[in-house]
């Protein structure tokens, strides 16, 4: 539950999941190409790419004098599990409040 909620908090931050988004997009991608058009420095980002490393979403590469980065697939796997799991709470509450309108609106007034 500790590595979940380590994700969650690392995903809650808008440049954070922007990164997270444009690797899913675009694949593997030098550290160089996630600074531009965020209006942040390079320190700034790295310091959001080690967040990512740390909860599992991300992981990095040395490639020559480059720090590639991709998506860790295992990381994003666990909340996305997660979510799968709440989805029938919330089909089975949905259910539940749709029969109680039903009923509602089929007494006699």
């Amino acid at each position: 539950m500790n590595t979940l909620l380590t994700a969650f908090s690392a995903l809650s931050d808008v440049t954070r999941f922007s990164i997270v988004e444009q690797l899913m997009q675009d694949g593997e991608l030098p550290a160089g190409d996630l600074i531009e058009g965020r209006g942040m420095s390079g320190a700034a980002i790295s310091r959001h790419l080690k967040v990512l490393r740390e909860a599992g979403l991300v992981q990095q590469r040395v490639h020559g004098t480059q720090r590639m980065y991709s998506i860790r697939a295992e990381g994003l796997r666990a909340v996305a599990e997660w979510t799968i799991s709440k989805r029938q709470f919330w089909e089975s509450s949905l259910d539940r409040l749709g029969d109680a309108i039903e009923k509602e609106q089929s007494w006699p007034t």
